[in-house]
């Protein structure tokens, strides 16, 4: 049995030997399995570039993957919806084609679908590989063949990725434009790209890209896996969107969603050829008790063949850079980690652990390493599986990066309390902490805090009076605790040592509204799933405060290169609510306290030398009181009492500043 180097980055997994074990045996015979004899995984995963519809010198190919069908039939706008002239053949036990000849018998754009006959019944289905799905004015999906004159020429040859320092910007495409309705490709290529580049992002995260029936599903009931989501425009115009963020200097990275599938079977993959089991899991094992989806069998060679192509053609196809995983942890436990606190290492390696589904994530981390070598990929795991992000040969599941999903929980529930009653501890640990070499993404929030049900940090602090006192002539002591506790929290968050960071847009300056997306309860209404970026960009309101300190905050994290620093603490002191810490060459004070300034307050920093104030959150130009000067310098000296080096120094209230030696 060999050792593996996770044993030595977390000695608590000792305990664990024979599971690391288990876990890498089951991924080298998962890989046997699926590959011939010196076949790598980018050679294994071109299921779309087989099925499909694929146009040839005479003609066009379909093929489709039904091992238990009785018959297909291929219906659509070019035979006036025959139900009978296009048969498919069966060419194996599970593939069938038919090859219809000329070029011009399925034009661009055509209508298509295909009939598949179970024995004792019969269905249109959308092709399993379509590349677009469309619905028509009577909410029909049909899946549409493009065969357009011009091909998309893509320009972003020199775009080089960048794969770490990420400060990510999560984006939905729809609900990206102001106005009442659905936003498009172009719409956010030409509007929302360069805000983003602007308030200095560098990664661009898509939510919802792959189709989805429902639009209200935030995009996470997908139905069709290879064709880009209509509700936004065209396939191509998705293309040029990502071109455009590539000669802007962006990443962008898409929302993955293989951890389901949507029930439906009109539009989506469930029961296609007939049983329930081609795809997911036979019975309750293959539904998801909370998400009302399917559930995938990772260990059917069918399966994986189907996924990693997918995710193939998604970095190939469109160029994305990376994917953000969604729902590892319902994933890689059998329970979907419903109810568990992981509180112990035990409830990591037990029965409960999906090993079909971990071997299934490490497969895909070593295929979108074959495929692009400095991709980005992130674990979407609330439960922190050890290993999650450490390379495969070393043991570990294979991400670059998990999302910290206990930073949002914690602030939400700090903020359930008084100011007074705030654990400085408990924000140190939850702030700092993390997997031997695994690296993190932090954030406050996400698109999970801004959906009904659940409220964004300004909404927490600030709530109703945002209606009415968010004009910078106006005076609330409620928005003034709200402004000056929304750039503390962020910036605690992004400057404690995380390798990465995120915010969801609209959420930097303070968007006032939840995101409700329309439907029944809400007569359909888009007024809440759209994002006024009016209101950041007009300076009489102060909002205008929250945007410009975003900017200047991710500006001051660049240039001193904070991320992926080790953290070296400097003071907490729980009763006046103060922490203090080095960030390489920065010194942070943060003084949450809701009353309490200190004139003369002492921070060991160790280190002799003259330091002076590069920001702070009380400055003016971001909604403060304007109490710290920019000029003085503090010399460090030996600390009343201490046999330390530190300085003393004015901290008003409920205010953060950030120091840099003077040389």
């Amino acid at each position: 049995m060999k050792d593996w180097k996770i044993l030595e980055i977390d000695p608590w997994i000792k305990d664990y030997k024979n599971d690391i074990n288990l876990r890498m045996d089951e991924y080298e015979k998962q890989k046997a399995r699926l590959l011939k004899k010196g076949e790598k995984l980018k050679d294994f995963a071109n299921a779309h570039n087989y099925y499909g519809f694929h146009k040839v010198k005479t003609g066009w190919i379909y093929r489709e993957w039904a091992p238990n069908a009785k018959g297909l039939y291929l219906i659509g706008d070019f035979n006036n919806w025959d139900r009978h002239s296009h048969p498919l053949k069966k060419i194996n036990g599970e593939d069938w084609e038919i090859f219809v000849k000329g070029i011009r018998t399925i034009p661009h754009k055509s209508r298509v679908k295909v009939m598949v006959d179970y024995g004792e019944s019969i269905q249109d289905r959308i092709p399993l590989f379509a590349r677009r799905v469309e619905r028509d004015e009577n909410l029909d999906f049909s899946a549409i063949v493009e065969n357009p004159r011009k091909k998309f020429k893509w320009t972003d040859d020199k775009f080089k990725i960048k794969n770490h320092d990420l400060l990510i910007y999560e984006a939905h495409i729809g609900m990206a434009c102001e106005r009442e309705g659905v936003g498009t490709y172009k719409e956010f290529e030409k509007n929302i790209l360069p805000r983003i580049k602007k308030e200095g992002y560098n990664t661009v995260q898509l939510m919802a890209i792959a189709e989805h029936p429902y639009y209200g599903s935030f995009g996470y009931q997908v139905s069709n896996f290879f064709a880009p989501s209509s509700w936004y425009g065209e396939n191509d115009d998705l293309k040029s969107l990502i071109n455009t963020a590539h000669e802007m200097g962006l990443n962008v990275i898409m929302d993955l969603v293989h951890s389901h599938a949507v029930k439906n079977t009109i539009e989506g993959i469930n029961l296609f050829d007939g049983t329930d089991y081609q795809f997911f899991h036979e019975g309750d094992e293959g539904n998801h008790p909370d998400w009302d989806s399917k559930l995938f069998d990772y260990h059917k060679p069918g399966v994986c063949h189907f996924l990693l192509s997918n995710i193939k053609y998604w970095l190939e196809e469109f160029h994305f850079d990376g994917f953000r995983f969604d729902g590892v942890t319902s994933m890689i436990y059998k329970n979907h980690g419903r109810g568990e606190n992981f509180d112990n290492y035990s409830k990591y390696f037990s029965m409960n652990t999906d090993i079909e589904a971990i071997n299934y994530l490490q497969l895909a981390n070593e295929l979108i390493r074959e495929v692009k070598k400095n991709a980005i990929t992130i674990a979407e795991d609330m439960s922190a599986m050890p290993g999650m992000c450490l390379p495969i040969k070393d043991g570990g599941i294979g991400f670059d990066y998990r999302l910290s999903m206990g930073m949002p929980d914690f602030w939400e529930k700090a903020l359930e309390k008084r100011d007074e009653d705030w654990d400085m501890g408990k924000m140190w640990y939850e702030l700092s902490t993390s997997r031997p070499s695994e690296a993190r993404i932090s954030y406050v929030e996400s698109h999970d805090q801004a959906l009904v049900g659940s409220k964004t940090t300004i909404f927490r602090l600030a709530d109703s009076s945002m209606y009415w006192d968010m004009e910078k002539t106006t005076h609330n002591i409620i928005i003034d605790r709200a402004i000056a506790l929304h750039k503390m929290i962020r910036w605690i968050t992004i400057s404690m040592g995380a390798e990465s960071y995120l915010n969801f847009m609209g959420n930097e300056f303070g968007h006032p509204e939840w995101i409700d997306f329309p439907r029944e309860g809400n007569n359909y209404s888009f007024h809440y799933a759209r994002r006024l970026w009016s209101l950041a960009d007009n300076d009489l309101l102060k909002y205008d405060w929250l945007l410009k300190w975003d900017e200047k905050m991710i500006d001051q994290i660049k240039k001193n290169k904070q991320l992926g620093n080790d953290i070296f603490r400097l003071w907490l002191d729980n009763d006046r609510k103060v922490i203090a810490y080095r960030n390489g060459d920065i010194v942070y004070i943060f003084n949450f306290h809701p009353q309490n300034s200190y004139d003369s307050f002492q921070v060991p920093i160790h280190d002799k030398g003259k330091f002076k104030v590069i920001l702070d959150t009380d400055d003016e130009k971001f909604g403060g009181l304007g109490r710290i000067s920019k000029d003085f310098i503090y010399e460090s000296k030996n600390l009343e009492n201490t046999d330390y080096d530190g300085i003393e120094i004015y901290i008003p209230s409920r205010t953060a500043l950030a120091l840099k030696k003077v040389k």
